[in-house]
């Protein structure tokens, strides 16, 4: 598959670039900035561009089959997230896509809006939630809705497990939908490195469209 990855210089955008191309596929690697471009993976072609700019996101889409979005706003500039979304979602809906039928989004996104088990509420409800994450998580909340009110374009939405973190790659995973998963033990987690693994099955077996679903161990 060809694929563009805005957002992969990033913590996790970095590991699925470095996952689709030890899968073989053709790999876009998008940066806003040249100066980012030594720490991309070699194996990928290196490109500048924004994911907030529909000229920008036309250009690096064109003839793709998928293209994915890692990026993460700057401290204090969270109210980007949704806005990039959106702007990106409005860009892919004009790019017809290798086949015509259009280019598949995949979207990283967060885990503050999964239901937690037993509570009735969402991770962002939680008393113990980082107050210094609520400004990202409600821009992923915001990101959500956002998707789910599209209709033109096939996308899906991954929220991670509540810690998420470098690692190891096992190849390992659990899939849930809306529910944030828990293991035996109390703890949801999962590594960037095997929520790449998770991603990277996703867009080359689509099992969730126009869906949210989420990955841990």
């Amino acid at each position: 598959m060809r694929i563009t990855v805005f957002g992969a210089a990033g913590g996790v955008g970095s590991r699925v670039v470095a996952e689709a191309v030890s899968r073989g596929h053709d790999v876009t690697a998008v940066v806003r900035d040249t100066t980012r471009f030594p720490s991309l993976h070699p194996g990928a072609v290196h490109r500048t561009g924004d994911a907030a700019r529909p000229e920008d996101v036309a250009a690096l889409a064109a003839d793709q089959d998928v293209v994915i979005t890692a990026t993460r706003p700057a401290p204090g500039q969270e109210h980007e997230l949704p806005r990039t979304t959106a702007a990106l979602m409005s860009a892919l809906a004009e790019v017809p896509g290798p086949s015509g039928t259009g280019v598949r989004l995949l979207v990283v996104g967060g885990a503050g809006g999964l239901t937690v088990p037993g509570t009735g509420g969402t991770v962002l409800d939680q008393p113990d939630f980082p107050p210094f994450l609520v400004p990202i998580a409600r821009a992923c909340n915001e990101q959500l809705a956002i998707c789910r009110a599209e209709t033109r374009v096939d996308w899906t939405y991954l929220s991670p497990a509540s810690l998420l973190e470098p690692g190891e790659r096992t190849g390992r995973y659990r899939l849930g939908a809306d529910e944030l998963l828990i293991d035996a033990d109390g703890h949801s987690r999962i590594s960037m490195e095997d929520l790449a693994v998770a991603l990277l099955d996703e867009a080359e077996n689509p099992r969730h469209r126009r869906v949210r679903f989420t990955a841990a161990y």
